[in-house]
C-alpha cells in the first residue's frame, strides 16, 4: 500500500511515483510540472543506505497538515539525553519555532534534550501570541511522547502566516511516536517528512574513529530548495551521533562548522524566516567524553561534522528550485577569509550570473561585475578568472585552456587582461550539470568555495504558484 494517500491532480500538477527503499513501496506525490521536467537532475527519491546512530529513531507520518495528504510530521528521539548546540535563522522576522527551540537550548545550557519534533505544510511565523503558544503546545507534546519533561526542540516549515492547526498537530505527534524506528527505514521517512518544494529527500551519514577505538556515527537530515542564502542555516537541518561531547564543544564545532557548509550556499538569496540546524549527541557509543579542543578526538569529530555538513548543504543546492546547474563558485588569492567569502557571495546571488549560466553563455563580464561591486577593495588588474567543469579544484594560477574526457577548463582573464575566449570550449563546459567559476584576486592567501545554482524559467514559475 501507498505511504502517501493519491489525491486528485490539480491544474499544473503530476503525478510522481516515487520508489522509497525505505519500505519497498511507491509513494504517490503529485508535485507542480515544472519540478518535474527541469529538475530531473535530482533524480534519486530514496537517499540510499546511510550508518545510523546508537540510542535514536526517526519516523515520519501524515497528519493532515499538507493539502496533497503526503507526510508532514517529523520526529527524531533519543533513549538518552542529548548535548544539543543550535544555530538559527538571522532574519528578524523569526518565526514561532525558532525562538521556542533557541529558548530551550539556553534554558537548558545544551543539555538533556531528547527529541526534535518538525511539521512541514505551515512556517508558523508571523503567527503572533497564538503562533508562540503553539509552538510551545508542540514542544511540550513531544517532549511528553517521549517521556521527557524538559521540552522538545521544535521546527516548521511551509507556508508564512498560516496558524498551525493544534487538533492535527497532537494526533499526529502521537501517531509518529508509535511509528519511529531505530533503522534505516526510520531515518529514510523522517528525510521525506520534511520535504516541501523538494524533490529528494537529503541524507547523509559518516562515521569516525576515535582514540579509544569506538566508531561514532553522524546521520542527518535535511530540506530546503528555495528561500536559501547563507545568512546561518539556510534551512532547516538535524544532525545526529552516538558521540558523547561536552555541550560546549558540540557549540564549538556547530559554528566552526557552519561557516564551512551551510553558509556557503545559495539559491536565491532569500533568507527564510525558519532557519534552524541543530545537532544532538547522546553518547550511547561510550567513547570517553570530548571535553578538551585540542584533542585529536574533537578534530576527527569537528571533521566529520563538517563532511556531513558539506554534503547536505550540497544537496540543498543541487535540488535547488528550478536548477539546471550546480555551480561552485572559488574565490582565491584574498586579503582574508571574511573578503574571499564576500566576493563569492556576490557572484553567487548574481542573477544576471545565475541566468546567464542557464542560458549555457560565458558573459564572464557578469561574474567581474559582481565582484567589482561587492564592496571588496580590489585591483582590477590583478584579477583572474577561468570556468571549468567540476568543482573548479583543478584550476591553478597559469592554467590555460583544457579540453579533456574528465576536465575542461577555459581561461578568460589573466591579471586584469582579456584572452580571447574558446567559445567552442566554453559552450561544452556551461552545458554540463556540474560546473565552476574560479576568481584569482591576486590579493593574498585565503580562499572560499560557495555553492549556488543558475536561475531557470521554472524557478519563476514553482515561486510564482507557491501557494496555489
Amino acid at each position: 500500500s501507498c505511504l502517501v494517500p493519491r489525491v486528485p491532480l490539480s491544474k499544473g500538477m503530476i503525478s510522481r511515483r516515487l520508489f522509497s527503499r525505505a519500505t519497498n513501496t511507491v509513494l504517490q506525490a503529485n508535485v507542480p510540472l515544472p519540478y518535474f521536467t527541469l529538475r530531473s537532475f535530482a533524480s534519486k527519491m530514496s537517499a540510499g543506505t546511510v550508518n545510523v546512530p546508537k540510542g535514536f529513531r526517526a519516523g515520519a507520518v501524515a497528519c493532515g497538515i499538507k493539502k496533497n495528504g503526503n507526510m508532514d510530521m517529523v520526529m527524531i528521539a533519543s533513549s538518552l539525553p542529548c548535548s544539543v548546540a543550535a544555530v538559527f535563522t538571522k532574519n528578524k522576522v523569526c518565526a514561532a519555532p525558532v525562538l521556542v527551540s533557541r529558548d530551550l537550548v539556553d534554558r537548558n545550557h545544551g543539555e538533556g534534550i531528547r527529541a526534535v519534533v518538525i511539521n512541514s505544510g505551515c512556517a508558523n511565523a508571523v503567527t503572533g501570541d497564538q503562533g508562540l503558544e503553539n509552538a510551545r503546545k508542540m514542544s511540550s507534546l513531544a517532549s511528553q511522547a517521549v517521556g521527557d519533561d524538559k521540552g522538545a526542540f521544535v521546527m516548521s516549515t511551509g507556508v508564512i502566516g498560516q496558524h498551525l492547526d493544534m487538533s492535527k498537530i497532537s494526533n499526529g505527534i502521537q501517531a509518529v511516536t508509535k511509528k519511529m524506528s531505530e533503522d534505516n527505514a526510520g531515518w529514510d521517512l523522517a528525510s521525506l517528512g520534511i520535504m516541501t518544494t523538494d524533490t529528494v529527500p537529503k541524507l547523509s551519514s559518516v562515521q569516525i574513529a576515535l582514540e579509544d577505538g569506538k566508531t561514532v556515527t553522524m546521520t542527518g537530515v535535511a530540506k530546503g530548495a528555495g528561500m536559501i542564502h547563507p545568512n546561518m542555516a539556510t534551512m532547516l537541518s538535524v544532525i545526529c551521533t552516538d558521540a558523547k561531547v561536552s555541550p560546549a564543544l558540540l557549540d564549538k564545532a556547530l559554528k566552526y562548522v557552519v561557516n564551512k557548509s551551510f553558509n556557503n550556499i545559495d539559491i536565491d538569496g532569500d533568507t527564510s524566516t525558519n532557519d534552524t540546524l541543530c545537532v544532538l549527541a547522546n553518547g550511547a557509543v561510550g567513547n570517553k567524553d570530548i571535553v578538551d579542543a585540542k584533542s585529536a578526538d574533537y578534530a576527527a569529530f569537528q571533521d566529520g561534522l563538517e563532511k556531513i555538513a558539506i554534503d547536505l548543504a550540497q544537496k540543498i543546492v543541487r535540488d535547488g528550485e528550478g536548477a539546471t546547474k550546480f555551480v561552485s563558485v572559488v574565490v582565491r588569492g584574498a586579503s582574508s577569509e571574511a573578503e574571499a567569502r564576500t566576493v563569492a557571495n556576490s557572484i553567487s546571488t548574481s542573477s544576471l550570473v545565475k541566468t546567464a549560466l542557464y542560458g549555457q553563455d560565458a558573459n564572464w563580464g557578469r561574474v567581474l561585475a559582481a565582484v567589482g561591486y561587492s564592496g571588496v577593495e580590489v585591483d582590477p588588474l590583478k584579477i583572474s578568472l577561468w570556468f571549468s567543469t567540476g568543482d573548479g579544484k583543478s584550476v591553478q594560477r597559469g592554467t590555460e585552456n583544457v579540453d579533456t574526457d574528465s576536465n575542461k577548463i577555459v581561461h578568460l582573464l589573466e591579471k586584469g587582461q582579456p584572452i580571447p575566449a574558446d567559445e567552442a570550449l566554453a559552450s561544452k563546459i556551461l552545458k554540463e550539470r556540474d560546473i565552476a567559476i574560479v576568481v584569482d584576486l591576486g590579493q593574498g592567501g585565503h580562499d572560499v568555495t560557495m555553492w549556488t545554482c543558475d536561475y531557470s524559467i521554472d524557478y519563476v514559475k514553482i515561486n510564482a504558484n507557491y501557494r496555489s
